[in-house]
């Protein structure tokens, strides 16, 4: 590899002993909040909200909120406070932007959805809207198809006792047998109608504006005055009080007046902050073992890991993270939360009859019999709204196996593919309703002769993308714009052929490329949103980032092996893919580079990693190969630190497109991210702002954020995260490895930064023995969901046709 002119060559650091420990850590990228934008007061590291494979990030105190916990639900305690302080309105308006700003979690973004149920049918839903109705439109399924089933249903049947009686009262109050007019502002109406398709099946996709996402639903002027009254009491910011009676609803005020530890399910507060509320409102009646508190801590948890890709957690250690917060009974304490249905038990390993059956084989014992030692049975505690979406998901991907029609003959079609991988997914997908194919980026060119094959043996067949950009290169892939969507414009209806009659995607096949970005809920919709006999794809790099979201659905597919597989024989060219490849069997290529397609800039420290950063986009690139700043992406490892992104950023922005940001900190020219909805970057540019909102351009569609959505859902792009960039390229990327970031790579991350370059990639290398480390030794953090144990039981298409 060469350096560009007028910088140092260098090596990748091959020569360094990979056994050698990296260095520690000040601000590393954490997992997947990412792709929500950060502000100051949301720490040094980029926030997780579910991709866990940043890996050593989340060894690093510096790389989480204080008290934030780690994926296996443990925590890094801080002092506790004996009042809530300000940092509450920084974490909520900050730290956890995606997951509560963006409308995100199900108990809020239901309610939400349930507001504007009415108005629904009278206008066109806006994306962001679409996709809280497709989630709510998923739980009256769910419900409707289990309480058709005489017999228990199978992915529940490791349920019992209390928590087999509180899934059965989750499902009565999905279904409508027991009211839920609590949650709401009205009593509950009947279910939308499905959404009228928006063109006619094979009309090419029609672009649609991105919207922001919904805000949470407005409160009455009396609420927000009782909750600020409470907050003032309790010693907490009025500010909390909007985002608090979006969480809570209209009785706020009286839901925190009899429990104060509800203050915890407000998204940023942490536990000592919302102990200090209690405090104050309850004075000697407040203990840490009160069951209030307990209760509210395992759901605070349960809601953490989530954003860490967790479904669920081990009940043993969200038992040890009760007692680091001074729960002197976590053993009663979970029960208790369990029997008030806070969360939901799950036995993994163990069947109910056999658990039946514990006390005779003690008898037994007692008795002198022989009697063979129980197999170790795994108890997770799981929020309702995963363990419906991974059921569901599961029940969805078992109908789809079994209600295809297998006998197809396309080997016409296979025999003209454009290459043997091509040919054999042709072949596969003829004969299953469930394919997993997985490749790297020059093996999308097999999922688009697909989608051409099955179009020409006259099928409805369509690519759904998680990027604009990766539509645009589906696109251009296939030959076809019309062949390519993005996932959340087809779930919305505003891109791709519609609904049918029935309410299901009118398709015969549906490609789902960047499978790895999907999280368990968003997987659940899409696959509940399909007609019995429509064949599905699941495409993707398995070594990439994993999804923003809870759960990991492309690796569970591919480990539970539950349907046929295809694993791409074709190559990423030229010497990126050469590199890229190598990191994806852990080993860190010194690849020759005659067109100085890699360059590595080795720098001193965090100063001069920003300077020659700046260098290299408004410089060295454009010189040496044409490429214009706007189309070169800086990729850092965390938000905070002295080379974050917010510090790049703003060293970019005096360079290219220098301001007063006199539109919130923005300029007319500024290159940003748009966040919509939790999970989804959108890269766009300023054009203007005005009292409607700021003005932006994302992929030639005009979008407004209105102006109390733009501190939350816009920050500047010229820097992004690893995760943020997940699913997208662009002409030239520059990696920047400052030393403070060691801890915070990660196989999967090197491997997801690096390949973000098309034609040239630069790295910024400050970490030395770090980054050979990270390749060679340190693979994906593993999420714990419980999607793969419910598709292994799943019977094979064989056996249940």
């Amino acid at each position: 590899m060469t350096a560009l002119p007028g910088e140092t060559p260098g090596t990748v650091g091959t020569d360094t002993p990979q056994g050698a420990e990296p260095p520690a850590a000040t601000d590393a990228e954490g997992p997947a909040h990412a792709e929500a934008p950060d502000t100051e007061e949301s720490g040094g590291s980029e926030e997780s909200g579910g991709s866990e494979e940043s890996g050593g990030s989340e060894e690093s105190d510096g790389a989480r909120e204080p008290g934030e916990p780690a994926a296996d639900g443990s925590e890094v305690d801080t002092p506790a406070d004996d009042t809530p302080t300000g940092d509450a309105t920084d974490g909520a308006e900050a730290g956890d932007a995606s997951a509560g700003a963006e409308g995100g979690e199900a108990s809020a973004g239901d309610a939400s959805a349930g507001a504007e149920g009415d108005a629904a049918a009278a206008a066109v839903l806006s994306e962001a809207q679409a996709e809280l109705a497709a989630q709510r439109e998923l739980r009256e399924r769910i419900a409707k198809r289990k309480a058709e089933k005489d017999g228990p249903v199978a992915a529940g049947a490791k349920l019992s006792g209390t928590a087999a009686d509180l899934l059965a009262a989750v499902r009565a109050v999905e279904s409508g047998e027991k009211a839920g007019t609590e949650f709401f502002d009205s009593p509950a109406a009947a279910p939308a109608p499905r959404r009228p398709a928006p063109a006619p099946a094979g009309q090419p996709p029609r672009p649609a504006p991105a919207t922001a996402a919904p805000a949470d639903r407005a409160a009455s002027p009396e609420a927000m005055d009782a909750v600020r009254a409470v907050l003032t009491e309790g010693g907490a910011p009025e500010a909390l009080a909007h985002p608090a009676t979006g969480t809570l609803g209209e009785q706020a005020a009286e839901l925190l007046r009899a429990d104060p530890w509800q203050l915890l399910a407000v998204p940023g507060v942490r536990p000592e902050q919302a102990d200090g509320f209690a405090r104050a409102l309850l004075g000697a009646a407040c203990g840490p073992d009160d069951g209030r508190r307990t209760s509210a801590l395992v759901g605070w948890l349960l809601e953490r890991a989530a954003l860490q890709g967790h479904t669920a957690l081990d009940a043993e250690a969200v038992r040890a993270a009760l007692a680091e917060r001074s729960v002197s009974g976590p053993e009663e304490a979970v029960r208790n939360a369990v029997e008030e249905g806070v969360v939901l038990v799950f036995q993994e390993g163990a069947d109910p009859t056999e658990l039946d059956a514990s006390d005779e084989d003690q008898e037994s014992e007692d008795t002198g019999e022989a009697a063979e030692a129980p197999e170790p049975v795994q108890v997770l505690l799981g929020l309702d709204r995963y363990a419906l979406a991974e059921e569901s998901l599961a029940d969805g991907l078992a109908r789809l196996m079994n209600a295809c029609e297998k006998g197809a003959d396309w080997a016409e079609a296979a025999a003209a593919a454009p290459s043997p991988s091509a040919a054999e997914l042709i072949r596969t997908a003829a004969a299953a309703g469930l394919v997993a194919h997985s490749g790297g980026e020059a093996a999308r060119a097999e999922p688009a002769a697909l989608i051409a094959a099955a179009r020409g043996l006259g099928l409805r067949a369509l690519g759904a993308t998680h990027s604009e950009d990766g539509r645009r290169r589906l696109a251009d892939a296939a030959g076809a714009p019309d062949t390519a969507v993005t996932l959340a414009g087809l779930l919305s209806g505003t891109e791709g052929p519609g609904r049918d009659e029935d309410g299901a995607l009118a398709l015969d096949l549906l490609v789902v490329l960047d499978a790895p970005q999907l999280d368990v809920e968003g997987a659940a919709v899409l696959v509940e949103a399909l007609a019995d006999g429509a064949r599905l794809v699941l495409s993707g790099d398995p070594g990439v980032l994993g999804s923003a979201g809870a759960g990991r659905v492309f690796a569970d597919v591919l480990a539970a092996r539950a349907c046929p597989q295809v694993v791409s024989r074709t190559p990423d060219p030229g010497p990126i893919g050469e590199l890229v490849s190598g990191i994806g069997i852990g080993e860190l290529l010194q690849v020759e580079a005659p067109g100085k397609e890699v360059v590595i800039v080795p720098v001193r420290d965090a100063g001069e990693a920003v300077h020659r950063t700046v260098q290299l986009v408004a410089d060295s690139v454009p010189r040496a190969f044409s490429i214009p700043a706007t189309d070169t992406q800086v990729i850092t490892v965390g938000h905070g630190g002295a080379a974050g992104t917010r510090v790049l950023n703003e060293a970019l922005k005096q360079r290219l497109n220098p301001g007063p940001g006199r539109f919130g900190g923005f300029d007319p020219g500024d290159r940003v991210i748009h966040v919509p909805a939790p999970g989804r970057a959108v890269p766009g540019v300023v054009r203007s702002a005005d009292a409607e909102g700021l003005h932006l351009e994302c992929a030639g569609v005009p979008v407004v954020v209105p102006q109390e959505r733009v501190e939350s859902a816009v920050r500047h792009g010229w820097a992004l995260s690893a995760h943020q960039a997940a699913g997208m390229r662009w002409p030239a990327a520059v990696v920047v490895l400052p030393g403070d970031a060691a801890a915070g790579l990660s196989r999967p991350w090197v491997y997801t930064a690096f390949g973000r370059g098309e034609l040239h990639l630069s790295v910024v290398h400050g970490v030395d023995q770090a980054l050979p480390h990270a390749v060679a030794q340190v693979p994906a953090q593993e999420r714990t969901t419980r999607l793969r144990p419910l598709l292994e039981a799943l019977p094979t298409p064989d056996a249940a046709s």
